[in-house]
Parts: structure tokens; C-alpha cells; sequence
């Protein structure tokens, strides 16, 4: 469960939006849409902890194994970095206590499903942006955390990959991870997106994602 309590966030003294009030409950999938610069990733960094609010709190109740997992845009990594593919994607393993056997297993299966098997030891520097981007998912896979924060998954995505993405998403859906996605393509969310936070400067919208992604929805200054 996310509950934000009067939360801003952005630039010291210049937030990004009205303070916003939201819950949302366990095992939920929301999608957060809106234009460039109205904050979204750094919502996500707020939740996660890696960016301080302006103002307000967030709460989290991630009970279990695992955490939060946080799969951020590709502009913010090093793809200089020396580790190959099976080494980025083998970190999803971080805090698991599985024998080495039963690791090895999951890394081959997970390594097939993204349709990476026989790229294991490709550098990074090497990857197509969707390999990379194959890559970072699979990496998610393999790890158990009940909250998945998901920036821009589908970037760099070909329309396999993306028929992949949604397939794991509602298969994460299932297993009742909570899960935020910012996502530009409202198609996509329509489809895919049982509720969603729209962001604009002068406020929020939180709805279905049918009923909110219309050409009439306006913000509003009501706490979502």
C-alpha cells in the first residue's frame, strides 16, 4: 500500500503540483501519465526514497521479502559500465535466499522469457536499447518485492518486447504486487491500466483509466 499525505515535489521552492493526497491500495496497478515536466519520474523517486518531498510524507507498507524494486529510465545509467548482460540481470537475485541450483534455474527461465537467452555474456555497451531495456526487466523478474515502480518501461521497446512487458505486468498483477507505471501511451493504458494518475501543474485527476483519459478531463485542486 502507497499513501501519500499532502505530498509536493520538485525544485526547492518550485513544486510541481498542488499537494496531492493519494492511496493506493495492495496488489493495485496504476498507471501515472501526464506531460513532459510535470513530474512524473520524480514521483516515483519520492516513493522510492531516492528523492526528499517538498513537502508531506509518503507512507509504504511493502511487509515481506524484497522491498521495492525500481526499474529507471535508460539516460540514467552507464552503459560504459564493464558487467555483461547475465551479471546485470543476475542482481535481481539481491537479498534472495534460494539455493545457488534453484538461481540458476530461475536466471536461465527468465533469461528465455525476455527473449535474451544466448546474450548472457554481451557487455552492456554492446546491447541494443531494447536488449538493455529486455535486460532491466529481467532483472526485475527475479526479484520478490511486493512494490514495482516502473518508469517508462516500454522505452526502447519493439512490439514484441512491448507484447512481453504487458504480458509480465498483468502476470505481477496476479501475484498482487502493487505496481506504478508511468507510461506515455494512453492507448496502452486504456487497455492495460485499471486506474490512473494524470499530473498537470495546476493539479491531479486519480480514476479509472477509461473514465479519466478523455478529452474533457480537466485537474482539479481536490486532493486525488
Amino acid at each position: 500500500m502507497i499513501r501519500c499525505q499532502s505530498l509536493s515535489w520538485g525544485a526547492p521552492g518550485q513544486p510541481l503540483t498542488p499537494p496531492v493526497d493519494l492511496e493506493l491500495t495492495k496488489g493495485s496497478l496504476t498507471a501515472v501519465i501526464g506531460a513532459n515536466g510535470t513530474g512524473k519520474s520524480s514521483l516515483l523517486k519520492v516513493i522510492a526514497g531516492l528523492q526528499k518531498p517538498l513537502s508531506g510524507r509518503v507512507k509504504l507498507d511493502v511487509s515481506g521479502n524484497g522491498g521495492i524494486s525500481f526499474l529507471p529510465q535508460q539516460q540514467y545509467l552507464d552503459r560504459q559500465f564493464p558487467i555483461s548482460l547475465h551479471e546485470l540481470v543476475s542482481a535481481g537475485f539481491w537479498g534472495s535466499k534460494q539455493p545457488a541450483q534453484v538461481r540458476r534455474q530461475l536466471l536461465a527461465n527468465v533469461l528465455e522469457n525476455w527473449n535474451l537467452a544466448g546474450l548472457e555474456h554481451r557487455p552492456l555497451m554492446a546491447l541494443s536499447g531494447g536488449e538493455l531495456q529486455r535486460a532491466l526487466l529481467a532483472r526485475l523478474s527475479l526479484s520478490e518485492s511486493p512494490l514495482l515502480l516502473l518508469d517508462e518501461p516500454h522505452a526502447a521497446l519493439d512490439e514484441l518486447g512491448q507484447e512481453l512487458l504487458w504480458k509480465h505486468i498483468h502476470q505481477w498483477h496476479a501475484e498482487d504486487r502493487t505496481q506504478v507505471v508511468v507510461c506515455h501511451d494512453l492507448a496502452a493504458v486504456r487497455q492495460h491500466m485499471p486506474q490512473t494518475l494524470l499530473i498537470k501543474n495546476s493539479g491531479c485527476l486519480f480514476d479509472s483509466s477509461n473514465v479519466l483519459i478523455q478529452p474533457q478531463a480537466q485537474p482539479c485542486r481536490v486532493a486525488c
